[in-house]
């Protein structure tokens, strides 16, 4: 093995021996001497056209890259918006200083300046950074996710989040539609990087926004796909079997149709890994990383999952007027849990102990369809309807065996639970948007009318038996039928009226209007002599109804020009709560004035450099449950009862962040930093107590003085040198929260303080291999104001490491390991594990096949336990989850484009 390895590096060492490194520099003006900030400046090779490396200008017009070739020339391009390309060759040598570059208005030659300047890789417009997919090179058969990773700027993490310069990515479009629903994954890991022309990185907008030009939200970023026009009218699909160990398979499918306007996507699947199925990987499959990180770092939510799925998606365009989007998602899951804790609670003067085992399982049934339908009237005038629909059912089975000991661990009471429950959900909402623009400066008139109807229909046969000890023992039993119906209906009304007062400075006249009516109807039948349920519960049973009015009217007013962007709203935020309980007389009605104000000002120092300062507020009603004055007891041992008198917690949120970004020196780097305050008033929290026999009574009230702060720096660098990349990112993180509750009916305070440093770093060279390392600390402090021998603190520790090679050709073997070491974890219990997964795949038939044997936690090291520590107590959790296995799998692909099947080396012919 060392020999091949060595044979290896002396391999690629000769091929890289001819090249040299170079710099490159000059700065970019008009005839007039004008710096121009932002031309694209990028290097090719004379006899492929292959980017060799490229850079943007800053605000003087300045650029500066370096790069590595074997070429004795290359060719120098230079673009800017408005301007002809310019074209040069260069000669290799170790500096290169070209001074001043001057670029000449464009001319009508349109035809030749399109085709050049969509070559360069990346464009900056003015809210929009644009990459060309064909300069950046990756494996033949990449997706969508894998050419992410090769951008300057974007990072995708384990999980499939991707962020930009960054920004997190909350939506993916196709040709300017949404690709099946608003789940960014199922893009990234279906669509082939062969049918993408562009990437063009925008601030995500509203529908509404879109149409009438506002300023979209400047901290989430959206990726719209543009497929080139020749692959714009085919198929593409791509299926999976496979099985393995102790029972597990995966099944799924997903298939393509395009033909310019119109788009069908169709998938479907089944699996028992706790995977969706749809999140495609060529070196891990469906093996569901994140998910074993998770569990592996005491985040999850345990049990195992057999999930069936399947769904359709519609897009269509027709005379520029009408625009149909529809999807239709069906899901089935069933799901096995088994829990056991152990639980110290910590109150003021005493400590008790609680332990349970729970077992579940909850067959649900899920449709779910959301359609969109445009009309654009004119240019100026276009309406929009959404409905949307979900329903579910589901039937359960659960059992749960409790029990509590006082502080020298006597036993004082136990409890034995078994429920069968149906429970049916159904959601209807509706919303029509209606949009008149005036003219081409920026004014307009918006209205939009929603509705929302939720249903849920709950019936449960419920079985208790709770023994009591000591001077008071007794034994309680509940045998009941609980017949549970809660509904809400909500209505609401937003109308915007935007004025021009000047160029780029408007002011919005605004008033937004919605009601909500809960009604919460429980009936509770004990069971008679003969075992029927006649007998009704009146001292348990409810009818409840809330209604909520909320009417913010306020103005705004809002500046948009180059490098400012200034947005303040204010008004006054009326909140009416009135609560009338229908079988007992317990009636509350009252009214909240709140200011509301939101203020947001965004400075961009330069193209790529920006800072901005935001502040607002909002207020949040209890939930109908917090509110309900009767007594919930299906916990015996934990009784729940609302409040009526409870306030909205009115909230305030502070923040700013600040960001760099360079494409230069063949790849990028970048500093994104960002802070955040939060306080809020009335914030609605538990009140518990504790009776002598241990059992606890819950309810609600509204306390003041919580808070969170946190803080975050990112600093990122990449660089490029043909076939190799070099990555490598910094995260600094720090949280601070002080939470404030009851323990034992003693108000009292705790304060959490957590640092987090991190490192990541890639090295790939091409079509042979990639690895990235990476390393996270987190370190915890908890303080309280009670109980102060409870204070703590600990630092966790996580190592990862990701290989993947590529060589011989035709083979991916994948390794990804990550060890795992928890501070906070009670004697007795394992502290620490090694998480790994290993995939071996072979692709055959011109690459359109992968056979794969893949094996979760080879080490059968997952860990299955963890701590919670919470602000009266400490509780270890031991957990069903999901252990090792190994599966083989088959995967297919086929696709078909302009009349050409895919799967073909190369591309076609680059224009000139």
């Amino acid at each position: 093995m060392k020999q091949i390895i060595l044979l290896i590096v002396g391999l690629l060492a000769l091929q890289q021996g001819a090249a040299q490194d170079f710099q490159l520099n000059g700065t970019i003006k008009d005839n007039n001497g004008v710096p121009l900030e932002s031309a694209t400046v990028y290097v090719e090779k004379i006899s492929d056209s292959t980017l060799v490396t490229y850079g943007i200008s800053d605000r003087e017009g300045f650029f500066e890259m370096e790069g590595r070739t074997d070429q004795e020339q290359l060719n120098l391009f230079v673009s800017y918006a408005g301007f002809k390309p310019l074209r040069q060759v260069i000669t290799i040598k170790p500096n290169i200083a070209l001074g001043e570059i001057k670029l000449e208005v464009q001319d009508n030659l349109l035809d030749e300046v399109i085709v050049v300047a969509d070559r360069a890789p990346v464009t900056l417009k003015k809210d929009t950074l644009e990459f060309n997919a064909n300069s950046f090179k990756t494996r033949p058969d990449a997706n969508l996710e894998e050419l992410l990773k090769k951008l300057p700027g974007a990072e995708v993490d384990s999980d499939g989040a991707i962020t930009i310069n960054g920004k997190p990515v909350s939506r993916i479009l196709v040709n300017g539609k949404e690709f099946f629903g608003d789940d960014p994954k199922i893009a990234t890991k279906n669509l082939p990087k062969e049918i993408i022309e562009k990437l063009q990185v925008v601030d995500t907008k509203t529908k509404a926004q879109e149409f009438t030009g506002e300023s979209g939200d400047s901290e989430n970023k959206t990726i719209n796909i543009t497929i080139k026009k020749d692959k714009n009218k085919g198929y593409f699909a791509r299926g999976t079997i496979g099985g393995g160990t102790d029972g597990r398979y995966e099944m799924s499918g997903i298939g393509n149709i395009f033909k310019d306007n119109m788009r069908t996507t169709i998938l479907a699947g089944s699996n028992n890994i706790n995977s969706s199925g749809f999140e495609f990987d060529d070196i891990y499959g469906m093996m569901g990383r994140s998910g074993a990180r998770a569990v592996a770092s005491g985040n999850r939510s345990g049990g195992i999952t057999k999930s069936e799925t399947a769904g359709a998606n519609y897009s269509n365009e027709w005379s520029d007027k009408y625009e149909l989007n529809g999807d239709y998602y069906f899901d089935r899951s069933n799901t096995d849990t088994r829990n056991r804790t152990e639980r110290e609670n910590i109150l003021p003067d005493t400590t008790y102990y609680s332990n349970s085992e729970n077992t579940s399982n909850a067959i649900n049934d899920r449709h779910r369809a959301n359609a969109r339908f445009e009309v654009e009237f004119d240019t100026l005038t276009r309406l929009s309807y959404s409905p949307r629909f979900n329903t579910s059912k589901t039937k359960s089975l659960r059992s749960t065996m409790a029990n509590s000991l006082d502080g020298n661990r006597d036993l004082v009471n136990n409890t034995e639970t078994s429920s069968q429950d149906d429970v049916y959900n159904l959601n209807f909402r509706n919303e029509i948007d209606f949009i008149k623009r005036f003219g081409s400066r920026g004014a307009f008139l918006r209205m939009e009318v929603s509705q929302n109807y939720d249903n849920q229909e709950n019936d449960n046969f419920y079985y208790s038996e709770s023994e009591f000890f000591g001077d008071d023992a007794r034994t309680e039993i509940q045998d009941q039928f609980i017949d549970e119906d809660e509904k809400e209906y909500q209505y609401g009304l937003e109308v915007e009226q935007r004025l021009v007062l000047a160029t780029d400075f408007f002011m919005d006249l605004a008033y937004d209007f919605s009601s909500s009516r809960s009604t919460n109807k429980r009936y509770i039948y004990d069971a008679d002599a003969s075992g029927n349920y006649t007998v009704l519960n009146d001292s348990l049973s409810s009818d409840f109804e809330v209604n909520t009015y909320r009417h913010t009217p306020n103005i705004g007013f809002n500046y948009d020009h180059e490098a400012w962007r200034i947005n303040t709203n204010v008004g006054l935020l009326n909140t009416i709560l009135q609560n009338e309980n229908l079988l007992n007389p317990a009636n509350f009605d009252n009214t909240y004035n709140n200011l509301y104000l939101s203020a947001r000002v965004r400075y961009e120092l330069e193209r790529s450099k920006s800072i901005s300062v935001d502040y607002r507020t909002n207020a949040n009603t209890p939930s109908i449950r917090q509110l309900q004055p009767v007594a919930d007891r299906t916990n015996p041992l934990n009784i729940v009862v609302g409040n009526p008198a409870l306030r909205p917690a009115y909230s305030h949120n502070i923040g700013a962040n600040f960001r760099s970004f360079n494409f230069g020196a063949g790849g990028g780097s970048g500093i994104f930093s960002s802070f955040d305050l939060s306080f809020t008033e009335n914030q609605v929290v538990s009140v518990s107590t504790i009776g002598d026999d241990l059992r606890r009574t819950t309810t609600y009230a509204n306390v003041d003085g919580a808070m969170s702060a946190g803080a975050r720096i990112f600093y990122t660098k990449s660089s490029r040198k043909e076939e190799k990349e070099f990555r490598y990112n910094f995260t600094l993180r720090g949280n601070f929260s002080r939470n404030v509750g009851f323990t034992n009916g003693t108000l009292f305070n705790s304060e959490r303080f957590s640092l987090s440093p991190g490192v990541r770093m890639t090295y790939a060279i091409q079509e042979v291999f990639e690895v990235n390392p990476s390393y996270n600390l987190t370190y915890n402090d908890t303080r309280y104001s009670i109980n102060e021998n409870r204070n703590e603190d600990f630092i966790n520790h996580r190592v990862g490491f990701e290989a993947t090679t590529f060589w011989p050709k035709n083979v991916i073997f994948g390794n990804d390991i990550s060890y795992n070491y928890n501070g906070n974890v009670s004697p007795g219990f394992q502290n620490s594990s090694i998480l790994w997964n290993t995939s071996l795949g072979y692709q055959f038939l011109d690459e359109k096949a992968t056979l794969k044997l893949k094996v979760y936690d080879v080490l059968d090291q997952v860990v299955d336990t963890r701590r919670i520590i919470g602000d009266d107590y400490i509780q270890d959790t031991n957990s069903l989850i999901l252990t090792q296995y190994a599966m083989l799998s088959f995967t297919y692909k086929l696709s078909n484009f302009g009349g050409q099947s895919g799967n073909r080396r190369g591309g076609p012919p680059r224009r000139r």
